[in-house]
């Protein structure tokens, strides 16, 4: 690992020259007040009595969330958090890529990159940033330390919008190469689940020689063609094949618009703060081990943070095009195998969950772990298992 230097990433010069530049979040007056102004003129529409969250997002329900988000929520306390945390920016391949790079007190730290997902931001980590740069701090073992550094997908909050076509996974996963390489990171473990799952194994794929290790909580498999593979699973594996057709069939519409038409999604999303809340919040519900509300699996407060990062900075269409430039690039066609030791977390309400021998066909799995409780956003919802089984797995590399 090449020698880093507080002062030096401070000072706005990486080891490669280029410039990383301190970070602030201050978002105007004006922008707030605007928020409760549309909130408060929001046109709702009528609703079927007695279907539930069946056809989307209740209107009691959101009505109450929005009225909330209005006249109680605080954004400047959760500006103000988040500031509490090192933030930084720099440019590469053309776009602003935002980040946090939180280093340990513990100087053989492994630094380790966490990525986030849709409809995610690094507001997802904030339960697990502690743990995992200061275990000592929390009562664990500092030798599991990581120095983490935690990008903003480009198109997304603070390194969006992006300003031109190109940017599915891989060339997302080229841009958080060049960062590592910036800050200086020749040796580095990845991790994520959802779109930052793709990026940490497409890094494990392109660079073995650099990612010693490859940590996700959603890795999909194709079903296989064969038939004597497909009797072979057991019951219990044949179901997690049946809930991926479920997610298909019922769930995935989100992604095939934005996979789609982003453009079109977007002057509904970025005008009306309401409609911004409505996609979000559906997936919070649907995705997490969750009873009858998202609140049930996530702090509400949390969640409208994640909410404003996306509305304050108008990149519901910038964020959606991942979806556009990963399905027409042809990536997931030519999905190639990652030679790259991986572990894989299993949250029993994750969309998909993973099969191990259909993914031991694509990865190279050396770690699994099943949970029984927890979904799809595990660093929200479960963080205290999800930094145990980082830890775990990572301790062969050190």
């Amino acid at each position: 690992m090449t020698e880093h230097s507080e002062a030096q990433t401070a000072a706005g010069a990486g080891p490669g020259g280029a410039a990383i530049r301190p970070f602030r979040i201050d978002v105007p007056q004006a922008d707030l007040d605007d928020l409760r102004d549309r909130l408060a003129r929001t046109r709702w529409p009528d609703e079927l009595a007695g279907v539930g969250w069946a056809y989307g997002v209740p209107l009691g329900y959101l009505k109450e969330l929005a009225e909330y988000w209005r006249t109680s929520y605080d954004w400047r306390r959760h500006e103000a958090g988040l500031n509490q945390l090192p933030h930084f920016i720099t440019t590469i391949d053309g776009a602003d890529v935002h980040f946090l790079h939180v280093r340990s007190p513990e100087p053989e730290a492994l630094p380790l990159v966490m990525t986030h997902g849709w409809p995610g931001s690094i507001v997802e980590f904030l339960d697990v940033i502690g743990p995992l740069t200061d275990p000592r701090a929390a009562g664990a073992d500092p030798a599991d330390a990581f120095h983490l550094v935690c990008p903003t997908i480009p198109g997304y909050a603070f390194s969006g919008p992006t300003r031109d076509t190109g940017w599915g996974v891989r060339r997302v996963a080229g841009a958080v190469a060049v960062l590592m390489d910036r800050l200086g990171y020749g040796r580095y473990g990845a991790q994520g689940g959802d779109w930052g799952a793709a990026v940490a194994r497409e890094l494990g794929t392109a660079h073995p020689d650099r990612v010693v290790g490859v940590h996700v909580t959603l890795l999909t498999s194709r079903p296989p063609d064969d038939p004597a593979e497909l009797a072979a699973l057991t019951d219990a594996e044949r179901e997690r094949l049946g809930d991926g057709r479920r997610f298909e069939a019922e769930m995935s519409g989100y992604g095939r618009i934005q996979g789609t038409r982003p453009q079109t999604l977007a002057y509904g999303l970025t005008d009306s703060p309401a409609g911004q809340l409505a996609w979000i919040v559906e997936k919070f519900r649907e995705w997490t081990d969750s009873a009858e509300v998202p609140e049930d699996a996530v702090d509400r407060d949390r969640l409208l943070t994640n909410v404003m990062l996306y509305w304050l900075t108008a990149t519901a269409g910038s964020s959606a095009r991942l979806y556009y430039e990963t399905a027409h690039s042809g990536e997931r066609a030519r999905r190639m195998r990652n030679p790259t030791a991986t572990g894989v977390a299993v949250f029993p309400k994750e969309i998909v969950r993973a099969v191990r021998p259909l993914a031991e066909r694509t990865d190279n799995i050396v770690h699994w772990s099943e949970f029984d409780r927890g979904g799809h956003f595990a660093a929200m919802e479960e963080p205290d298992l999800l930094v145990g089984d980082i830890r775990e797995f990572f301790r062969r590399f050190r």
